[in-house]
């Protein structure tokens, strides 16, 4: 079986990369993986730490780039790779534009996609903007949605995803945690050893949480 797994940005990256590591260690799949490069100094950093090397790189990113160029560049790069490679399955994660012109790109070749993440839903389009609408697009083009929590399914059956497409496999972002924290010889965040202490990790990045959000988050913590 051949697996190309595409991302391009530093969330997706941290995610994706269990995944990554994962399959190249089965000798029954041939994976690959296409980066976008839609982020370039922050997903080159991800694939460092995990030692992963791309077999393909898109290398997208322009200085003030649109979603529209993003989206036009990354449907036209990826055509000539789906080509030679010929995967069996894209597998794509949450949210971002690369996720959404992957999956495009897999229905337009008829090639399976997987949805990581799968199912988280606002029910505001425009918030967070574009990833709502992307992750709705995304499960209109998926033949396998791995969601991460039961309440992420059930956002998928009422979409009138069939269940039997459906699987909960927990947030990958827990295994990228668990990985790195056993690569650090020694665990320190300004001299707390979260090994020997209890500590809360948060990642609050989306602008949507800027200003008043933010402020309640860590309140919400407090």
């Amino acid at each position: 079986m051949k697996v190309l797994s595409i991302f391009g940005t530093r969330p997706e990256a941290i995610k994706m990369a269990p995944l990554v590591v994962k399959l190249k260690q089965n000798e029954h799949i041939n994976s690959a993986v296409c980066v976008t490069g839609q982020h370039r100094e922050m997903l080159d950093q991800v694939l460092e730490l995990f030692d992963i090397i791309p077999d393909y790189d898109l290398n997208v990113m322009k200085k003030n780039q649109t979603l529209s160029e993003v989206t036009s560049r990354i449907i036209t790069n990826l055509s000539p790779i789906l080509k030679e490679f010929q995967p069996d399955l894209i597998l794509v994660h949450g949210d971002t534009t690369t996720t959404f012109t992957a999956a495009l790109s897999g229905f337009y070749h008829q090639i399976s996609v997987g949805h990581v993440e799968a199912g988280l839903r606002t029910g505001n389009i425009f918030s967070p903007w574009p990833e709502e609408a992307n992750r709705k697009l995304v499960s209109c083009l998926t033949e396998m949605h791995f969601a991460p929590t039961e309440q992420a399914m059930i956002n998928l059956k009422e979409e009138n995803i069939e269940e039997d497409k459906i699987m909960i496999t927990g947030n990958t972002v827990i295994d990228s945690l668990i990985a790195i924290s056993k690569k650090c010889s020694t665990p320190q965040i300004e001299g707390i050893d979260w090994r020997e202490n209890k500590v809360i990790f948060v990642t609050v990045h989306r602008r949507e949480n800027w200003g008043r959000k933010l402020e309640d988050i860590i309140k919400g913590l407090d």
